[in-house]
């Protein structure tokens, strides 16, 4: 049976049908982004008045880092929330028994995350250039890539927190959240990676989001773009998304083998 966009489209429709019909979600979409841009923002504020003047242009990183991470959570979230969704609404049995695709369903996930993001993103630049004089155009051309990458190891821990939670059922729900905030100490989202261990730092720049937020801050304080960086970034992606396919693809082949797949659609 040939991919079928479809398909997708439907599923997408469906997860969208749930924030109309329940508004408050869009409440976990813009609130708790705009409450972590607003504490970053203004620690940013506080450090540039106590430093007086020693380094107002690198402390925006800050700033930066924190909307670039939005980026990756939201979009891990658009995969592993989406699942938790039609876990809560006993329609995951629904779902693996029509004539729906691994691949498709995990598309139509993939594609919730982006739109996730979309929202978030577009509040979260505007008040950070209203609020706080930071402008993420100031990233030029390497805006895109960064983003493109984040994306991309978003939706890849997305699909390792999903298998996860088919593996060991609902206990394992606040893996949803928690799976990003493993990796966040080694990312080096608001500091660089030289400042890791020597021990941690090998496996810092094996994260495909490490080189990124290393890129943003060399971008933000004015160097040329990285490309090699940026590269580094798609190569280290490319190993992350073949491993979280074959995890997903074995854990749920694991829970329909066993019948857990039952069990966490129901419990």
């Amino acid at each position: 049976m040939p991919f079928s966009f479809h398909t997708v489209s439907a599923l997408v429709l469906r997860y969208l049908f749930l924030y109309t019909r329940h508004p408050v979600r869009f409440v976990e979409l813009i609130f708790w982004p705009l409450v972590d841009l607003l504490v970053w923002g203004f620690l940013t504020i506080y450090l540039q008045k106590q430093a007086a003047g020693g380094f107002p242009t690198t402390i925006t990183f800050l700033i930066g880092g924190m909307i670039l991470w939005d980026v990756l959570f939201r979009s891990q979230q658009g995969v592993a929330i989406s699942f938790l969704e039609d876990v809560w609404t006993r329609n995951l049995l629904n779902v693996f028994v029509a004539p729906v695709r691994t691949v498709e369903y995990v598309a139509a996930t993939c594609m919730v995350g982006i739109l996730r993001v979309g929202v978030t993103l577009v509040v979260l630049s505007v008040v950070a250039a209203a609020a706080y004089g930071f402008n993420l155009a100031h990233l030029g051309l390497a805006l895109l890539p960064f983003l493109a990458n984040l994306l991309l190891f978003g939706w890849f821990l997305g699909m390792v927190s999903t298998a996860l939670i088919l593996r060991w059922g609902q206990a394992a729900e606040s893996l949803a959240w928690a799976v990003p905030f493993f990796i966040q100490p080694l990312a080096a989202v608001f500091y660089p990676v030289s400042v890791l261990p020597g021990w941690l730092q090998p496996i810092a720049n094996s994260l495909p989001c490490t080189p990124i937020f290393e890129g943003m801050r060399t971008v933000l304080s004015g160097r040329p773009i990285p490309w090699g960086i940026i590269q580094n970034a798609f190569l280290l992606n490319l190993v992350w998304g073949a491993l979280a396919a074959w995890f997903f693809a074995a854990n749920l082949r694991h829970v329909r083998k066993t019948g857990l797949l039952v069990k966490v659609a129901t419990q």
